[in-house]
């Protein structure tokens, strides 16, 4: 085992916030060879009192390096020096992918799915149309001029959304949700450590889409509407934000609806400092009349939508709306990507848009989870639930004695999976003790009741003592 060394970097004449100062030492360390691969470094608390900074300073600055790759954690034994040779890519995944072998024993709540209400017959008879057209090139490249017919089909499909004055020349087509992220981040981030604000509790694929591009990500304080202005503020003047990732319509996971009001203080405080917004629209209901931050900031907001959560994960079809202007740039950054849409995806969803298919299949799925939410506030109502209408997923405060990773477990082992907050928060962040139960409609309406009744039997009766 190697010994714990004794470093202790000068921080006093550094600038910017001390963990990001502490970081720098930590990276140009490792560069000299000052610190030696293998080198266990002292531990958190040591090294604070040593600095005459808080715990919470080096164990974000560790942290952050562990996630560049230069240090390597391991729990009981402490903090290391990577390998040299560090292993490229993504270090975890975006989502866990379902056993098909346990769904016949347990009902897995935690990631919304669509139900079954035609969408296979329904593309199936799309692909057949596609096919006999003999106008259709296979071949070829795909195109974005290809691809303006279903822009335009699509400022049909969101033509009720308040997003402010757009066209089919502002939209940019992705494959997927996650995907228009991506490519929104590669597009207006720059510099060697930029910096992406998002929501004390997010939606993970906004980090995992940061860390891709190097970037830090900070998380901003909540209220009941959502991020808070002075916040927000703060963290501008402090960090030199470039993006910040929100959810006005439909918080992920607290179901939170941003009022008006902060929409407009939020809209503000990013005009004042440059900053440039990613709103996620993916799960929002499309019944909404307030006015989304793209009509408020429309120079700066980037509105990402899919078909993922209203007909069809498998589609793995997204777009955005792109600031006033900027859709030339955003359509350019999709190009260096992917070139243009896969033409059969293209081709398959435009069929499914002009047919009329689309909207028949998004009344028929949001008819099935409608009434699965209603099942779920009448098991759970009871409890400190969070919901709205037409939302894929509630949030449950946990009543007194039970912790989000106990109540987790004990809900798998009776054959419920739902998702504990911490899973959506910074590490190292604020995750209230509460779960995200997700409205999954690829179990019958029978097992699906027996899921909640298991879930509310369980919040009744919380353990008698905890864990110390």
């Amino acid at each position: 085992m190697a010994d714990t060394i004794n470093w202790c970097p000068a921080l006093s004449d550094a600038d910017g916030p001390k963990y990001l100062a502490l970081t720098r030492a930590l990276r140009e360390a490792i560069r000299s060879g000052e610190l030696a691969q293998g080198a266990q470094l002292p531990t958190v608390r040591d090294l604070a009192w040593q600095l005459k900074v808080t715990p919470g300073t080096v164990a974000r600055a560790y942290s952050l390096a562990t996630q560049e790759g230069m240090l390597a954690a391991t729990v009981g034994r402490g903090t290391f020096v990577a390998s040299r040779a560090p292993r490229l890519g993504p270090t975890q995944p975006l989502y866990i992918e379902r056993d098909p072998n346990l769904d016949h024993r347990r009902v897995d709540l935690r990631a919304p799915i669509m139900p079954d209400v035609g969408q296979n017959r329904a593309i199936s008879e799309a692909l057949r149309a596609i096919a006999e057209d003999e106008g259709n090139d296979w071949i070829d490249y795909p195109t974005q001029t290809a691809e303006r017919p279903l822009r335009e089909a699509l400022v049909q499909w969101i033509g009720d959304r308040v997003l402010g004055p757009f066209g089919a020349d502002d939209i940019v087509l992705t494959h997927g949700g996650q995907n228009a992220i991506n490519l929104i981040l590669l597009c207006c981030l720059r510099g060697d450590r930029p910096v992406v604000l998002t929501e004390d509790l997010a939606y993970p694929g906004f980090r995992h889409a940061a860390k891709l591009v190097r970037a830090e990500v900070v998380s901003i304080e909540m209220d009941e509407q959502g991020i808070m202005p002075a916040a927000l503020e703060t963290a501008c003047r402090r960090q030199g934000a470039q993006v910040l990732c929100l959810t006005t319509e439909a918080q992920n996971p607290t179901t939170l609806r941003m009022t008006p009001e902060r929409r407009m203080q939020v809209a503000e405080i990013a005009r004042r400092n440059d900053l440039q917004i990613i709103e996620d629209d993916c799960y929002a209901n499309g019944q909404s009349n307030w006015p989304a931050l793209r009509a408020l900031a429309p120079e700066r907001t980037w509105h990402v939508a899919s078909l993922s959560k209203t007909l069809s994960a498998g589609l793995r079809f997204g777009y955005m709306v792109a600031p006033t202007g900027m859709g030339p740039t955003g359509r350019l950054t999709a190009q260096h990507a992917f070139f243009a849409l896969s033409r059969p995806v293209e081709a398959l969803v435009l069929q499914l848009l002009t047919s009329g298919e689309a909207s028949k299949l998004y009344d028929l799925v949001q008819a099935d989870l409608d009434q699965r939410l209603q099942m779920t506030i009448n098991a759970l109502g009871a409890f400190d639930l969070s919901w709205q209408p037409g939302l894929r997923f509630v949030f449950l405060r946990l009543p007194s004695g039970w912790r989000s990773s106990t109540f987790v477990s004990r809900a798998e082992a009776e054959g419920v999976m739902v998702r504990s907050a911490d899973e959506y928060a910074l590490v190292h962040g604020r995750a209230p003790n509460a779960v995200r139960i997700a409205i999954s409609g690829n179990v019958s309406l029978e097992r699906f009741q027996w899921a909640l009744s298991r879930l509310a039997q369980l919040l009744a009766e919380p353990p008698a003592d905890l864990m110390v």
